[in-house]
């Protein structure tokens, strides 16, 4: 989830985003006290670029961090955060594969380091192995109880299984050890919304876009809450606005169109069908899994 955008099952975009959004922290560290020798600027260099610093280009952070891990001459706890964070890197170019081999690597050199759990679920997860994913999950909130990041990413994918009890739980769980991530309002808003608890949802989404103002995946999310409640305008007025950030979504598309069909609006509402479903076919049926025909 990491920001959450509904879509194919009960949710998508950043968390494919979190997301949303493989979650990282970049803290490959120089080893304290090691010698002047091996602080070289190359390998200062490659420190920088598998950190991502200056928000380097994809390819570049696997560079770096494959220099790290061939050069024969990194630590164990180097080597951990090196596979961790190019596993990062091969899961925001959707190659999961060679993500999760990293982060198998990872979790051999250091079994104990809760960040490459949480990175494998989620590349489980968008990989489509939803059960495994809960599996990495669970294990980095045994290590880290209080992995708000973990708890919501385990939230969206019992939200994915349409386990919405669950994903609710894990969302409160988010939400109650780190108050300020957005994800896990826009998630817990987006499942309460499916559940038809409208009200507790529409607080919810009323959070997340006080915590960031121009997420699509919010407004997305607050849009089915109106058509959900017969308040077409806010609905088309919240599609709207989620299409301004994001104006290829099926789901935003799909739903300011049916709004506009409430509301009489039958050429714009049919135009914005068609768009959405020449985007993504199945998305009326995505629809009538939400309630909304």
């Amino acid at each position: 989830m990491y920001s959450m955008y509904p879509s194919k099952t009960a949710s998508g975009f950043g968390v494919e985003a979190v997301t949303h959004v493989v979650v990282s922290t970049l803290t490959l560290l120089l080893l304290l006290g090691a010698p002047a020798a091996a602080q070289n600027p190359a390998r200062l260099n490659n420190i920088k670029l598998c950190n991502g610093a200056g928000r380097a280009q994809l390819d570049p952070r696997i560079e770096g961090c494959t220099a790290l891990i061939d050069s024969g001459g990194e630590g164990r706890q180097v080597l951990t955060i090196a596979h961790n964070n190019r596993g990062n890197a091969y899961a925001a170019k959707g190659e999961y594969d060679r993500a999760i081999r990293d982060f198998d690597e990872s979790i051999k050199l250091n079994p104990s380091y809760a960040k490459a759990f949480n990175n494998r679920g989620v590349a489980y997860r968008k990989s489509g192995e939803l059960d495994r994913a809960i599996a990495d999950f669970d294990s980095a909130i045994k290590l880290a109880p209080n992995y708000a990041v973990a708890f919501a990413n385990r939230g969206e994918t019992y939200q994915r299984k349409g386990e919405y009890e669950l994903a609710t739980r894990d969302y409160d769980e988010a939400i109650r050890h780190e108050p300020n991530l957005q994800a896990a309002w826009n998630g817990r808003c987006w499942t309460r919304a499916i559940s038809g608890e409208l009200q507790a949802a529409l607080a919810d989404c009323n959070q997340a876009l006080r915590l960031t103002p121009n997420d699509a995946a919010t407004f997305d999310s607050r849009g089915l809450i109106y058509l959900k409640m017969g308040q077409f305008d806010a609905a088309v007025d919240d599609y709207a606005s989620a299409l301004r950030f994001d104006p290829k979504a099926a789901s935003s598309l799909y739903g300011r169109g049916l709004a506009k069909l409430k509301k009489g609006d039958a050429n714009g509402g049919d135009a914005d069908v068609a768009a959405a479903k020449a985007i993504e076919a199945t998305i009326a049926d995505d629809y009538a899994r939400y309630g909304i025909r």
